[in-house]
């Protein structure tokens, strides 16, 4: 469910991908709704394309979104409630236990949480597909590169 969500670098929030044109993507803010066009020179990557590393190699995003889903019973994450960075990762380590703690960052886990919050409050609960599917968000970044080079 979340391949048509993206991020994009320099814009806060998360989007999902509604059309693409020759120069642009039309993509929605999740959470205010609101449509804007976004250019080849930014960087835009679908959340499913991401992956954090743990000690057996890299765990997609869907899977751990899953897993914080099964953890927290589908509520929200009070990442200001937790007192430092030790007990942040601590957290975590609760849901992901083989998380790779030299290689993933406090503010990684952080912004995982946010990521997983704003999707809970748009209602986006189904963070795998259910069978097969194109990754059009990822065509439509790399169509978006590529037009960045010509």
């Amino acid at each position: 469910m979340i391949r048509g969500i993206l991020s994009i670098t320099g814009k806060p929030g998360l989007y999902k991908l509604l059309s693409r044109g020759k120069n642009a993507l039309i993509v929605e803010n999740i959470a205010t709704k609101k449509r804007t066009p976004t250019y080849p020179h930014e960087k835009v990557i679908s959340l499913a394309d991401i992956t954090m590393y743990t000690d057996h190699g890299d765990e997609p995003l869907p899977e751990i979104f899953e897993k914080i889903y099964a953890y927290t019973e589908g509520k929200a994450i009070d990442v200001k409630g937790f007192a430092d960075d030790t007990a942040i990762r601590e957290y975590f380590a609760q849901i992901l236990p083989d998380y790779d703690r030299d290689r993933v960052y406090t503010t990684d886990i952080r912004k995982l949480f946010s990521w997983y919050n704003q999707l809970v409050a748009a209602g986006i609960t189904e963070f795998k597909e259910n069978g097969i599917a194109q990754d059009e968000a990822a065509e439509a970044a790399e169509a978006a590169d590529e037009a960045a080079v010509k």
